[in-house]
C-alpha cells in the first residue's frame, strides 16, 4: 500500500525511490531526512519526536575506528548559521553494529549509514563490515567534511578522486550508495557526473561550506581548529543553486541539503531537481524540524491539488 496522506478521497503519493537502478532499490514514504551529523544515531531523538514517521535516518559520519574530532570550541554561532569543527568524532563502526544497529532493525524509518575515511582502504573496510548488517539500508559516502587534516574532502575535490573511491565501495556493497558531494569545488557538476559514472545510486549535496571566525579580543581564531563548515540558512542559496545545476545534468536522484528550516525551503529544492532533501542544523534547535517540514510539504500539495510528490520534482528546471 501506498503510505501518504489523504487529499480528499484520493491518496497523496509522497514517497520517492531513491535507488531506481539499484536492484532492491531504496523507497522512502516521503521525501524528508535528516543530516549527517545533526541528529546523532537517530536513538537519541527517538524519544523527542515521532522518527517513524520521517522518510530516512542519516546517522553521524562513522570512520574504521572511534574518532575524538577537534579540539575546542567545536561550535560558533553566526548571525545566519553555525560554524563546526567537530571532526567526525564518532564510536567507530564495530561499536555501531553492536551497539546502535540493533535498535534500527525493528524501525519502520530507514537508517542510512554516512561513513568517512582517510584513505580508500578505511572507506572500503568501513563499507565492507555494514554489509548484511540488519537495520542498514544504505551507505552516504562522505568525501566532503571540510573538518578533518586527511581524507574526508579531499576525495570529493577533483571528478578522478571521487569516482575512484565511490567505485572502490561500491565493489563491496550491494547497499544503495548515495555520495555526498562538497560545496567547495570549482564545477560540482563534473563531480556529480564522475561518481554517476561510477555507479552511484544518488547524489547529496551540498555539505558545510569552509570558513572561520576570529575572535577579536583574544586575537585567534575562534574555532580550536582554525577553520570549520558553515551551515543553516547563510549557505541556503548555494545549496539550491548547485542542486539545480547538477539535477539537470545526472540521470540519478539529487538529494538537496543546506540551509533547509521550513517546508518553503525544501519545496525550492524540490523544484530545481531534488527527489529527497536532508534537514541537518534545524534539528540542533527544534528536534521536531524534520516533521514540521513534512508536514508543510503536505499541506502544500494538498492546498495545491497535487496528487503525488513526483509530479513536481524539478519542475523549476524546465
Amino acid at each position: 500500500m501506498v503510505k501518504g496522506v489523504k487529499m480528499g478521497s484520493d491518496l497523496l503519493n509522497t514517497t520517492i525511490q531513491l535507488a531506481p537502478h539499484h536492484l532492491e532499490g531504496l523507497t522512502l514514504a516521503n521525501p524528508v531526512m535528516t543530516a549527517s551529523g545533526t541528529f546523532g544515531y537517530g536513538v537519541e531523538y527517538s524519544e523527542l519526536v515521532d522518527i517513524q514517521k520521517l522518510g530516512a535516518i542519516v546517522c553521524k559520519g562513522i570512520t574504521l575506528r572511534p574518532r575524538n574530532g577537534n579540539p575546542q570550541p567545536r561550535l560558533i554561532e553566526t548571525k545566519y548559521g553555525l560554524l563546526n569543527s567537530v571532526g567526525l568524532e564518532n564510536i567507530g563502526v564495530d561499536a555501531l553494529i553492536r551497539d546502535k544497529a540493533p535498535a534500527w532493525k525493528g524501525w519502520q524509518v530507514p537508517v542510512i549509514v554516512n561513513i568517512a575515511g582517510e584513505t580508500i582502504g578505511e572507506y572500503v573496510r568501513v563499507a565492507a563490515k555494514l554489509e548484511g548488517v540488519p537495520g542498514v539500508s544504505g551507505i552516504e559516502l562522505n568525501i566532503s567534511c571540510p573538518n578533518v587534516s586527511a581524507g574526508g574532502m579531499e576525495f570529493g575535490l577533483t571528478p578522478e578522486a571521487a569516482a575512484q573511491v565511490t567505485s572502490a565501495v561500491k565493489a563491496v556493497t550491494t547497499l544503495p550508495l548515495i555520495v555526498k558531494l562538497t560545496p567547495n569545488v570549482t564545477d560540482i557538476k563534473e563531480i556529480a557526473l564522475a561518481v554517476e559514472e561510477a555507479r552511484a545510486d544518488a547524489v547529496c549535496l551540498i555539505n558545510t561550506v569552509k570558513a572561520m571566525a576570529i575572535d577579536i579580543n583574544e586575537r585567534k581564531p575562534s574555532l580550536g581548529n582554525i577553520t570549520g563548515g558553515l551551515s543553516g540558512p547563510a549557505i541556503k542559496p548555494i545549496a539550491l543553486y548547485m542542486v539545480y545545476e547538477v539535477a539537470k545534468v545526472v540521470s540519478i536522484p539529487v538529494i538537496g541539503c543546506g540551509g533547509i528550516t521550513s517546508a518553503e525551503d525544501a519545496l525550492e529544492f524540490i523544484m530545481a531537481g531534488a527527489s529527497a532533501i536532508q534537514v541537518g542544523t534545524a534539528n540542533l534547535t527544534n528536534p521536531r524540524a524534520g516533521l514540521e517540514v513534512l508536514q508543510g510539504i503536505e499541506r502544500f500539495l494538498k492546498d495545491e491539488g497535487i496528487a503525488s510528490l513526483v509530479d513536481i520534482i524539478g519542475v523549476a528546471t524546465k
